[in-house]
């Protein structure tokens, strides 16, 4: 048998068939080492887009991906849990569950990302914080399970390179929108840091890249089959993201709102019911908890306690943050010096919000990236924000802008107005979770 080349396993894809295993192996290998060209790596992309891997194929490139660089292992007195989000407005899920999660005995090395597009990152809320750091080596790492059970970092360069080289070039040649290659993508990371169990929560609706749930299952169902294809007990919710998970989009302000709920002097019920129930699967998932209602039940009391709040602080000192950061959070955090009201220029009730359009809105007033390498103001954003169902009187605000300049502020006043609509009639709230995938 010839041994594999780039050329042949393009072919292969091209005419519909899945490459084998060890075909596979070879591509991301050469991702990683550079044998394959960006040509090549472009062509290969194209031909997944456009004829599909399988689920078969869709696992052995996971795998291989995986398998590009440093896996990491564990030898710790508890379960090694994680989650990850497929991306939304106000999402600052991580920052509650990963506390919480270590406050519940499992232990959490949170590979996260930056903000992609109109969604925000977790690593750019947590870079908020003064003096934090997301970089980290393995031993690093390890060091910091130890002591505070729990990281949210940056991705190495070891691990997963393959994909690292793939995404950039999928960015470029129109081949981000592949389940197979945002499948693989997502999981080469999660599953080359050891896990032993994972929990997705797949958005869909205005702020999400799955506009409907019926792709959102899709997208679900890939993750899960794969991951667990691929060796790692995995459970997907698929959630609502028609309007921001919490009240705040923006890095500071969404910090903002996860100290008010690990502090518990204001609580957003979304925000903590959904903590709740993928921190519940999670532990269900690393026998932590007799099912996911359990596990939920065991994530609330770590909220209400105050026990997840001692881990988030454990954490953000460990990665270089403020030892006092818990207690004296609002003095810690950026303030932004212009604050602009929008109010209702009627009665009504919130029937549908652009959820979208607010994460653009936060991008351009500095709070995200319109090129790769641009600074990220961490003060600015949005806040107050009126959800679907709320019933508000004209001369009501509906939220509230930070931004850095009067004209920045005004502008943003403009796109935010047209991203909310009233009606005299009360809308149907959307459900929280619209489903799970087992």
């Amino acid at each position: 048998m010839a041994d594999p080349d780039a050329r042949s396993i393009i072919a292969t894809l091209r005419a519909g068939n899945t490459p084998t295993d060890a075909d596979l192996q070879w591509f991301a290998e050469g991702l990683a080492n550079g044998a394959v060209s960006d040509a090549q790596a472009g062509a290969f992309a194209m031909a997944i887009c456009l004829m599909g891997l399988g689920e078969g194929g869709r696992v052995a490139l996971t795998r291989a991906m995986r398998d590009s660089g440093e896996r990491l292992t564990w030898d710790l007195p508890g379960p090694v849990l994680d989650k990850h989000s497929t991306g939304g407005i106000g999402d600052c899920v991580s920052l509650l569950l990963a506390p919480a999660l270590a406050a519940c005995g499992a232990y959490v090395p949170m590979i996260s990302g930056r903000g992609l597009g109109h969604t925000g990152g977790t690593l750019d809320k947590l870079e908020s914080i003064p003096g934090l750091r997301v970089e980290m080596t393995s031993d690093a790492l390890r060091a910091q399970l130890h002591e505070a059970r729990c990281a949210i970092i940056a991705a190495s360069p070891e691990i997963a390179p393959a994909d690292r080289r793939l995404y950039a070039i999928r960015d470029v040649t129109a081949t981000v929108d592949s389940i197979d290659l945002i499948t693989a993508s997502i999981l080469s990371k999660k599953l080359a840091a050891g896990l032993e169990g994972l929990v997705l929560d797949v958005k869909c609706g205005a702020g999400a890249f799955m506009k409907t749930p019926e792709a959102a299952r899709s997208l679900a169902q890939a993750l899960v089959r794969t991951a667990q294809g691929a060796g790692c007990m995995t459970t997907a919710l698929i959630t609502d993201m028609s309007q921001p998970l919490a009240t705040a989009a923006g890095n500071a302000l969404e910090v903002i709102e996860v100290m008010e709920t690990l502090t518990g002097s204001s609580i957003n019920p979304a925000l903590w019911d959904l903590t709740a129930a993928l921190g519940g699967e999670a532990l269900a998932l690393g026998g932590l908890a007799a099912d996911a209602e359990d596990g939920a039940a065991r994530i609330e009391t770590a909220l209400e306690s105050g026990a997840a709040a001692e881990y988030f602080g454990r954490m953000i000192a460990a990665q270089g943050g403020p030892g006092d950061f818990v207690d004296r959070w609002p003095d810690r955090l950026p303030a932004a010096p212009v604050l602009l009201e929008l109010c209702s220029d009627r009665a009504g009730f919130v029937t549908a919000i652009d959820t979208e359009a607010l994460g653009h809105i936060v991008v351009h007033l500095g709070g995200g990236r319109l090129r790769d390498g641009d600074r990220i103001n961490p003060s600015v954003g949005l806040c107050d924000l009126t959800g679907i169902g709320e019933e508000v009187s004209a001369g009501q605000p509906l939220a509230l802008i930070h931004a850095s300049t009067q004209s920045q502020a005004e502008t943003a006043l403009l796109r935010l107005r047209s991203a909310y609509t009233l009606s005299d009639t009360a809308p149907d709230e959307p459900p929280l979770i619209h489903g799970k995938i087992t």
